[in-house]
């Protein structure tokens, strides 16, 4: 039998070794402070809120007509006629303008001259002028007809009965927007590697399903930015119809004024209703470039919901680091 004094006490367990503390002599590192940005941005606020303070405290700008007239029925029949001739022109423009980039990217001389010619002609003339010498083109030819090239006609129109104040802006918008849109697309199918068309000819691929699916799908992503800023500058150009009495948002604002007397006010409305069309258009654009951006980058770019995210993530980190320094105990002071 063992008894208790007989048994040999195992060896007690060492506790593991500490990793030594750093010294108190180790700098602590501080970033550095960007005092001028911080005053830039300090200023670019203080002059932004007094120009915020200006405007909305300024009785001149009638806010509480703007407030009566913003939704009526007179400025969203305005609105909609506004929005539907961007929508036409645009689509009508796009179709155009891509037939004509690709008859001056063609190999043919008189299709490459001939496109050259139109986007010279209404890039070299102003949009204005364009309209009126549409909505007066019945001084030139008092009546159109339908019939063979040179020979008899077999129906005639009167130009006035066929060209009204609408569809005259939609032909004039549409073929000056046309010309722009030639270039934008020939530019955008120029901005892809020619190494791409050249490994889909050696695969056998046609002209035309190379064009479809390997040029066209790089190239969006050099004609959408572009495209975005023409479809807001048409948004704003269809103002430019309220010349020929055509009842877009503008023209719809000038009839109401010219009774009421009150044109700062209905100049608002119609001020603040392009802004939220072009700030939808805007973000719509947004997406559309992050979509094409798929096949760039290795990380699609971050929407600004996300990019808020990360700096609100960064600062609580930041946040987080400073207090965890401060909170620190002293190492090497007196006990």
């Amino acid at each position: 039998m063992v008894t208790p004094s007989e048994v040999t006490p195992a060896p007690a367990t060492q506790p593991p070794k500490r990793a030594s503390a750093p010294g108190p002599d180790v700098p602590r590192i501080v970033p550095r402070r960007h005092l001028g940005r911080w005053a830039t941005a300090a200023a670019a606020l203080l002059l932004f809120a007094m120009v915020l303070n200006s405007v909305v405290r300024n009785d001149a700008f009638q806010w509480s007509v703007v407030g009566r007239y913003f939704t009526t029925a007179a400025v969203l029949d305005g609105l909609l006629l506004s929005l539907w001739l961007t929508a036409v022109v645009m689509v009508l423009g796009f179709l155009l303008g891509t037939v004509l980039a690709v008859m001056r990217l063609s190999a043919n001389p008189v299709l490459r001259t001939l496109s050259w010619g139109y986007v010279w002609i209404f890039r070299s003339t102003p949009l204005l002028v364009q309209l009126l010498f549409w909505f007066n083109i019945g001084a030139l030819y008092p009546t159109l007809g339908l019939g063979i090239p040179f020979g008899p006609q077999f129906l005639t129109v009167k130009t006035v009965n066929l060209l009204g104040p609408t569809l005259t802006a939609v032909i004039g918008l549409t073929l000056h927007e046309t010309a722009y849109a030639a270039e934008v697309v020939r530019g955008g199918i120029l901005s892809v590697d020619p190494g791409q068309t050249e490994a889909a000819q050696a695969l056998g691929l046609s002209r035309r399903r190379t064009l479809r699916r390997i040029v066209v799908p790089q190239a969006m992503r050099s004609i959408v930015p572009t495209a975005g800023n023409m479809l807001i500058g048409t948004l704003k150009g269809t103002s430019i119809v309220s010349v020929l009495a055509v009842h877009d948002l503008l023209y719809s604002v000038q009839l109401i004024y010219n009774q009421t007397y009150q044109v700062i006010p209905l100049l608002m409305v119609a001020t603040l209703w392009y802004i939220a069309v072009t700030t939808v258009l805007s973000a719509g654009q947004f997406h559309v470039e992050r979509y094409y951006a798929r096949g760039d980058s290795r990380t699609l770019p971050p929407t600004p919901l996300q990019r808020l995210r990360g700096h609100l993530t960064a600062v609580r980190h930041r946040l987080s680091a400073a207090t965890a320094a401060d909170a620190r105990p002293a190492i090497g002071g007196d006990r």
